[in-house]
């Protein structure tokens, strides 16, 4: 059996909303995607589920715990004039513990909670699908 020389990337998010029903996002300062806004989250490591994955990325990013609800929607991200391609759940999630603040500050750039009617212009493809969705 022949292995591809390349294989779609796994990734995850977190789909926070707080009591005003406005979601948090954040504004990436690497690639792919540098300069827009989506949600927070990122790669899953070997010998994690996406779960798990989830939780720790939320806190290493914004310093919050989370807890997740059920999956949001499943983005599946194919670039192939940029040699991305990604599989990536999105899960609904609650903050539980702790103000979300920017602790990779040479990942992100800022936070910010907007309503569905108001978000950027520059969303990452994993947000616009999921919103679509």
């Amino acid at each position: 059996m022949t292995i591809p020389s390349k294989a779609p990337r796994v990734g995850c998010g977190a789909l926070i909303r707080n009591a005003q029903n406005e979601i948090l996002l954040v504004k990436r300062l690497r690639d792919p995607e540098a300069g827009h806004w989506g949600f927070p989250g990122g790669k899953v490591d070997f010998g994690e589920t996406d779960q798990q994955a989830t939780v720790r990325e939320v806190k290493e990013e914004l310093g919050i715990d989370i807890r997740l609800g059920p999956l949001a929607h499943l983005v599946n991200y194919i670039d192939l004039s940029e040699d991305q391609h990604w599989l990536a759940p999105v899960y609904n999630a609650t903050i539980v513990a702790g103000n979300p603040e920017i602790l990779e500050p040479d990942a992100l750039a800022d936070w910010k909670w907007y309503s569905e009617e108001k978000l950027p212009a520059l969303l990452t493809e994993a947000t616009r699908q999921t919103v679509k969705a």
